[in-house]
């Protein structure tokens, strides 16, 4: 992981990114080289500005389908990814080359861009494809332990499924788990921990155990590692920046108090604020015919009000009204018991089932981020009695109050609609990643990927 900004972002994402805006560069070289002694400064100027605005919007359509995926490699779904990230990115390269530079300048000019553009673009990507199948740049792990931490470490990378990890083996400390072998060589504690990153040329140590004390781990060789720049990290820390969550049953409160995070100053408040006010409002004016269609749907299907309000828990714990577009009947609770929406819910209408796959149904929230209520990203809000039930059940679930919710967030595009106390849990796990290093950066990729959530109608029910 390359951490940026206070947050983490895959180093594959991270490298995809780069070497776009490489090629990007290299089609803007080749649109000041066409235009050059043409036509007025002033005319150029405004093109090349133009020209690297086009290239944020072209690194965002990627973000949104995909392209900068941990798992992203040379797979019919990538070439598809590419096949659309190519699309958008050459449309815009042509466009806004031909609008503001060919008329005044040079007839050639986006040619001469587009075809460098798709140079390097063909260049590019199947080399760093290549590379990746070839193993460059793999980090070889080595998890210190042999319980039931190390074996959920174990299957962690193995989920993951990133092309940049290769998990070694374990190094025997704490109990051992029976059948552990079958999951990776085991190197006993007489090998000596520093000897073994040596001899297979380990890059980062994961210390997963739980209970330390008593002389359990090999502290005199754990610090050789970190001297020699091995890399040393414990459970807890291997969640966060690999899968953007903390494991609840082995998270320790003094993990919380004394790492990095929680920077919620003024400056942090003020800026949230003003994208949220200012993002807010272009969405209700771009999306506000999308929500009459639906009203006028919802009315016309079902009696009762298109739009309903609901008490959820918000920040500090006090409870607001949210606005919701209507996607069940009306007497959906007529007996006043609060329930889990369920996958085929029967309470739900037909216009109901689709404007929740679209996300539709939470549009008039919007209005809750312009009242104060909610931000545009922080953790879903809940109803009062779930919370009450869930604060009882769930370890540190409060800490989710401590930022506003928001229409969308980290936990929503990491995993699916919460339907039980187990869900919840999990969603938790997410919701403290973002409460502890929440950041405009991570509010932006947050929302970049809610559109391919929505696009693929992930999670909904």
């Amino acid at each position: 992981m390359q951490r940026i900004l206070r947050g983490f972002v895959p180093r594959g994402a991270f490298l995809g990114v780069v070497l776009d805006s490489f090629v990007y560069a290299l089609s803007l070289i080749a649109l000041v080289w066409a235009v050059r002694g043409v036509g007025s400064a002033n005319a150029q100027s405004i093109g090349v500005v133009v020209f690297l605005c086009a290239g944020v919007l072209m690194a965002a359509a990627n973000a949104a389908i995909g392209l900068y995926r941990t798992d992203a490699r040379l797979s019919l779904r990538t070439l598809v990814r590419v096949a659309a990230g190519c699309a958008v990115t050459g449309v815009a390269i042509y466009w806004t080359a031909n609008a503001l530079l060919a008329a005044r300048a040079h007839a050639s000019a986006p040619e001469a861009a587009l075809f460098a553009w798709a140079l390097g673009l063909g260049l590019v990507r199947p080399s760093l494809y290549a590379l990746q199948g070839a193993g460059v740049g793999v980090r070889r792990i080595l998890i210190v332990g042999a319980g039931a931490e190390a074996i959920a470490i174990y299957r962690d990378l193995q989920q993951g499924n990133e092309y940049n990890t290769q998990l070694i083996g374990f190094f025997e400390a704490g109990p051992l788990e029976t059948g552990l072998a079958s999951n990776g060589a085991l190197f006993p504690r007489s090998a000596g921990l520093w000897n073994v990153v040596k001899r297979w040329r380990i890059n980062e140590v994961i210390v997963a155990v739980r209970e330390q004390r008593g002389g359990v781990l090999p502290l005199r060789d754990l610090l050789e590692c970190r001297i020699h720049g091995v890399r040393v990290v414990d459970e807890t820390a291997s969640f966060e920046q690999r899968r953007g969550e903390f494991p609840i049953e082995s998270l320790k409160a003094s993990w919380l108090i004394y790492g990095h995070g929680f920077e919620q100053g003024a400056a942090r408040t003020f800026g949230k604020r003003v994208v949220d006010v200012a993002g807010s409002l272009v969405l209700l004016v771009l999306l506000s015919p999308v929500m009459a269609v639906a009203a006028l749907a919802i009315v016309l299907e079902s009696p009762g009000p298109a739009i309903f309000r609901q008490e959820r828990v918000g920040l500090g714990g006090r409870c607001f009204q949210v606005l919701k577009l209507r996607s069940m009947r009306q007497d959906a609770e007529k007996d006043g018991v609060a329930r889990w929406a369920t996958a085929s819910d029967s309470r739900v209408t037909r216009v109901g089932r689709l404007i929740r796959k679209t996300r539709i149904d939470e549009l008039p929230q919007l209005i809750n981020v312009l009242r104060g209520d909610m931000s545009l990203v922080g953790p879903r809000p809940e109803r009062p009695n779930f919370v009450e039930t869930l604060k009882e059940d769930i370890r540190f679930y409060d800490v989710r109050h401590s930022v506003k919710p928001g229409v969308t967030g980290w936990a929503q595009i990491r995993y699916r609609y919460a339907a039980s106390l187990e869900d919840s849990r999990r969603k938790l796990q997410f919701d403290l990643y973002y409460v502890k290093n929440h950041t405009l950066w991570l509010d932006l990729r947050i929302l970049l990927e809610t559109v391919r959530v929505v696009l693929r109608g992930e999670g909904a029910q």
